[in-house]
């Protein structure tokens, strides 16, 4: 009877989470509500390199959780909940606070399928089944998505350029995002990049030039970055369609001169 308990005491799932990746999320959760609070405020600024922040505590809490086999299904569910906030929630209401609010309805209406699209993006994710071609995302991810739109308020208040001259094409910006986020265009996923092998030397290179404009011109180089990434998707499914369709014919080809012969 003694060893039958112990025995189930040994079963038993233990107790408890792990900090450190844990840590991370809650980091990323805390700067995503911060921002929604400065945007509140009026200081769009602040809520935007909380976005930024955020971002940054998202990227790190996978990958620690990776390195430090530290990954549970309690973190997966906790980082989404983070990422609800921190890439839905956040951006919708500093680009709605910033901009979309001179709109009326319509302003927080677009708002609000920004941040939908983002949970019905999420939720996606969270139920793609493990066999999938992890080198690439299904829809636009949402914190690209998210930085899209932080780096178009950060540059309206860097440039303080007059709200009615960009509130439509801020308006349609934010419903393509959610249209890409949403959608099955593939977004290259970086995943395959081996940050403990080696990398090549022009590689180092190239990311110190990086690091160095955005420590220069962050608003404008880290917008850059987001917006090529996020236009990088529909061209990379554009030439994978080209592909198919060039095989396609070439197999054409091949049965007709089999049934020539």
């Amino acid at each position: 009877m003694g060893h039958d308990h112990h025995a189930s005491k040994r079963h038993k799932r233990p107790r408890g989470i792990y900090l450190l990746p844990n840590l991370m999320t809650t980091a990323a959760l805390f700067a995503g509500f911060y921002a929604t609070v400065a945007a509140m405020q009026g200081r769009f600024e602040t809520a935007v390199i909380a976005i930024f922040i955020a971002m940054i505590a998202d990227g790190l809490d996978g990958r620690v959780a990776r390195l430090t086999h530290t990954q549970t299904a309690f973190g997966a569910e906790y980082d989404s909940l983070s990422d609800m906030v921190a890439f839905a929630i956040a951006p919708a209401l500093v680009v709605y606070s910033w901009l979309l609010s001179t709109m009326g309805k319509v302003g927080w209406l677009i708002a609000f399928i920004y941040a939908a699209a983002t949970a019905l993006r999420l939720a996606r994710f969270n139920t793609q089944p493990l066999d999938e071609d992890r080198r690439y995302f299904q829809g636009l991810p949402c914190p690209p998505a998210a930085g899209v739109l932080a780096s178009i308020v950060w540059i309206g208040c860097i440039y303080n350029v007059p709200h009615r001259h960009i509130v439509v094409p801020v308006a349609l910006i934010t419903c393509l995002l959610a249209g890409l986020m949403v959608s099955r265009v593939r977004y290259y996923s970086f995943k395959q990049i081996d940050f403990k092998g080696k990398v090549p030397f022009f590689g180092i290179v190239s990311l110190v030039l990086v690091v160095a404009a955005i420590a220069v011109n962050p608003a404008q180089v880290l917008s850059g970055l987001f917006f090529v990434y996020a236009l990088s998707g529909p061209f990379v499914t554009l030439l994978q369609m080209r592909r198919v369709k060039r095989r396609s014919k070439r197999a054409d080809r091949r049965l007709k001169r089999s049934r020539a012969r």
